[in-house]
């Protein structure tokens, strides 16, 4: 059975070279980058080095980058370490309604510990309009999370049109860019913000690892006490060969993000048009030009996603459905009914998502397989039954 691995938006296979790099942190090049001695002094510059190829990824200086545990650790620190920062001036802090849960649940605590929380509407694509963002600015807002793309629909933000919002207003602005950095290019000049996060996972390095960049000058309260690690920013003993990982891979695709791009984009266009001429009643969710390159996400009505992805994953094929941080609680998508998707057709999304090792075959695969899937799972549905007696077409 040929399998094909199409969930990429949750991990990435980890590359060779990257593996490579990382080895050597752990085995004879153990020590701790704090320690004042020759093993020390090694650990701490495989450190810095990598702080570097991760800053050049971005645009930014080695200095402005914080080495986190995870997106969402970034994310944390983010929202309650610029807040926190910024509670003397205000307690006020607006958020798109589809942001990652580590973005909502974060203001949602920094909301039980006095903060206002105000949510900005999305269009039927997933796109905030920059006017909402700015009419929802008021004199005590403090902070603005607008995530760079949104990893379940693929929908890619006005970021810069932001910016120019918030800048103007004097207002911190940080987006959540896990699933943007390494896939588009992303210059933190260019975007104009304040904070940006990003993820070892997604540039095909290392899980585990991550980092938030904060504009030099722009103050963040750190969430974990304890040592001077990073700055006094980030305590706790630095997970070298993660970081040397991460490092490498941010240099990796550095210089090759347009290749990638081309390649992945070529196969997810062509499942987006043939996907809906083999399956009726079919809907692509998210922009359809301002778009990851290799998403590829749908609502399939009258049945559930998390069905179709077991009966998948029992032919060999990977996929999620919906956010991957949501597909096990069985819940409809926050950002499908965000997007005005009714909670009957978004319980059946489904998101292919492609990576730099996946191939015309495996499109050809989902084509194969999906419709008998498909077919299968509506001649149980009740919902199905009713639409065929009653005669209905269309989403």
């Amino acid at each position: 059975m040929r399998k094909a691995y199409l969930d990429n938006i949750s991990a990435t296979a980890l590359l060779p070279e990257i593996r490579e790099a990382m080895m050597p942190y752990l085995g004879e090049l153990f020590g701790n980058p704090s320690s004042l001695h020759d093993w020390g002094d090694v650990a701490r510059e495989a450190v810095n080095a990598a702080r570097s190829q991760v800053a050049g990824l971005i645009g930014a200086s080695a200095g402005e980058i914080i080495f986190t545990g995870s997106g969402s650790e970034s994310n944390n620190l983010a929202i309650k370490g610029l807040a926190l920062a910024q509670q003397n001036k205000g307690k006020h802090i607006l958020t798109s309604a589809i942001e990652h849960f580590s973005v909502l649940h974060s203001a949602k605590t920094l909301e039980k510990w006095g903060f206002e929380l105000d949510s900005i509407p999305v269009d039927k694509y997933g796109l905030v309009d920059p006017d909402q963002v700015k009419k929802r600015i008021r004199k005590d807002t403090v902070l603005v999370s607008v995530m760079h793309a949104n990893s379940e629909v693929g929908t890619i933000e006005p970021i810069a049109e932001i910016a120019r919002v918030t800048r103007e207003a004097g207002v911190i602005l940080h987006t959540d860019a896990v699933a943007t950095v390494g896939t588009i290019p992303v210059n933190v000049a260019e975007l104009g913000v304040d904070a940006l996060s990003l993820a070892g996972n997604q540039l095909y390095g290392p899980k585990g690892i991550a980092a938030l960049w904060v504009r030099k000058g722009v103050r963040v309260i750190p969430l974990i006490d304890g040592g001077i690690q990073e700055d006094g920013r980030r305590a706790g003993t630095e997970n070298v060969p993660a970081i040397v990982g991460m490092g490498k891979a941010a240099e990796m695709a550095a210089g090759s993000i347009p290749s990638r791009t081309k390649r992945i984009q070529k196969l997810r266009n062509c499942l987006l048009a043939q996907l809906p001429t083999v399956i009726e009643n079919l809907l692509v969710t998210g922009h359809p030009r301002h778009r990851l390159p290799g998403n590829a996400s749908f609502c399939v009505r009258f049945i559930e996603g998390e069905a179709m992805l077991m009966l998948l994953n029992s032919q060999g094929v990977a996929v999620t459905s919906g956010s991957a941080c949501t597909s096990r609680a069985l819940k409809a998508s926050h950002v499908l009914i965000a997007m005005g998707i009714s909670h009957e057709v978004a319980q059946g999304s489904i998101l292919f998502s492609f990576g730099i090792n996946n191939t015309p075959e495996d499109v050809d695969r989902v084509l194969e397989v999906l419709p008998l899937v498909v077919d299968r799972l509506r001649q149980m549905s009740p919902l199905y039954s009713k639409f065929i007696k009653e005669g209905k077409g269309g989403v």
